[in-house]
């Protein structure tokens, strides 16, 4: 499935973003890191009280937000593998990830990099060039397109 620039709603995606974790950071103090949030909801690091309400209320706000998208009648196009084992190995590589860099894309590529952190700009970095050889091999190399 090929992939249509929108200008407007890029900047409007990337506007939300932002201002989504401007203000998780300024009202809370907390990094709108999305692997962080969810490693608040589980074992063992699991927290609780207002930590738990708060990173709850965030990542069910990414999960609703296509759906209201439908509900407002806008056009939610998103091509979702139908290979389960793909997307658990790609769900554990992407865990993984996360783990071994100290976060992801939203904790280090929008929040880190705004704070121009130099650890963050060297994760953005690397996981960028991992993304772009990943995307390489699977369209040129494997045949498949993605």
């Amino acid at each position: 499935m090929e992939t249509v620039f929108s200008p407007v709603a890029s900047l409007l995606g990337g506007v939300l973003i932002g201002a989504s974790a401007l203000w998780l950071m300024a009202s809370l103090g907390r990094i709108a890191g999305v692997s962080g949030l969810l490693g608040r909801l589980l074992p063992p690091a699991a927290a609780s009280g207002e930590s738990r309400r708060i990173s709850l209320g965030f990542l069910l706000g990414l999960v609703l937000a296509p759906v209201v998208m439908l509900v407002l009648g806008g056009n939610v196009d998103q091509a979702v593998p139908t290979n389960v084992a793909v997307m658990a190995l790609a769900g554990l590589l992407v865990g993984a990830g996360t783990a071994i860099g100290s976060g992801c894309t939203s904790g280090h590529g929008v929040c880190g990099l705004s704070r121009l952190s130099v650890r963050s700009l060297v994760a953005t970095i690397v996981f960028m060039a991992a993304a772009a050889a990943t995307v390489y091999v699977v369209r040129h190399v494997m045949g498949a397109s993605a």
